[in-house]
């Protein structure tokens, strides 16, 4: 199984030469199977990074899942964007967090006049829009693991995603400081994975904010990782104003962290 990372920014795009390293587009993680010949068939958000996808597919039409974790902006503005989803021969399971409503009808309420030209029901080819609720699943061959976790804004859900004696967590919106199951759900997902991709928006000086808007600081994924122990850990969701710069001293701070720590950077592949 292999992670690859096409979008690792969190709430807006971060465009210019301070943000080439790491990247610069929103949340979106392609998951592929050792027989998947670099064309992704289960896609972990659908930020502006998600058009990165495309190429992979060559051109041909995308066939497979786009799994949510909640319906911010930063991880569904590239929908419309995806060319090898609006395809007339792409064929499209998008799944959202039940929130007791219908799952093509809360999208549009972003993705609709007069917010944007074209619905949900625009894209073109075969489009299946759904819900998923706790509990797991098999999605394009993957045991995938659904939880709601702490983030403020809306259901939102964080994932494990397994094959065969591998796995990784998926938390890029998590808020560790909430109280109640939720929090004990976010452990449960990271416990004993190979890889952890966090949340990693603000940092320990920032936790005000990062409270205020449902978020987790570098320190605090750190401390979920070493709790969970986990193999690696993953900075993702970087905020949009962090320069290459500043994501690289806050890595090579973390050195003697009691777990291995990197950063998502655009075009990064995981091989687990």
């Amino acid at each position: 199984m292999r992670i690859r990372f096409c979008g690792v920014r969190g709430s807006t795009p971060a465009p210019g030469a301070e943000f080439v390293e790491v990247g610069g587009h929103t949340s979106c993680v392609a998951v592929l199977a050792d027989d998947d010949h670099d064309r992704p068939r289960l896609l972990l958000d659908a930020g502006t990074g998600i058009r990165a996808v495309t190429p992979m597919w060559g051109g041909e039409a995308f066939v497979g899942t786009i799994l949510l974790s909640h319906l911010h902006w930063d991880h569904v503005q590239g929908l419309p964007f995806f060319a090898a989803g609006d395809h007339p021969g792409a064929g499209v399971r998008l799944l959202v967090p039940d929130g007791g409503e219908d799952a093509a009808a809360v999208l549009g309420r972003a993705m609709s006049p007069p917010h944007f030209p074209i619905g949900p029901e625009g894209l073109r080819g075969r489009w299946q829009f759904d819900v998923i609720d706790e509990g797991e699943a098999v999605l394009e061959g993957f045991a995938v693991t659904a939880r709601e976790v702490p983030h403020k804004g809306g259901r939102t859900f964080g994932y494990r995603v397994g094959d065969g004696d591998r796995s990784f967590a998926y938390l890029p919106d998590h808020q560790p400081a909430a109280c109640g199951p939720r929090r004990l759900a976010a452990r449960a997902l990271a416990d004993g994975v190979d890889v952890l991709v966090h949340d990693a928006q603000f940092l320990a000086s920032e936790a005000a904010v990062a409270d205020a808007y449902g978020h987790a600081t570098v320190e605090q994924a750190v401390a979920i990782a070493e709790q969970a122990g986990v193999g690696e850990l993953v900075l993702f969701h970087h905020a949009p104003t962090r320069t290459d710069a500043q994501l690289g001293e806050i890595a090579a701070a973390l050195g003697g962290a009691g777990v291995r720590v990197t950063l998502a950077t655009e075009g990064r592949e995981l091989v687990i």
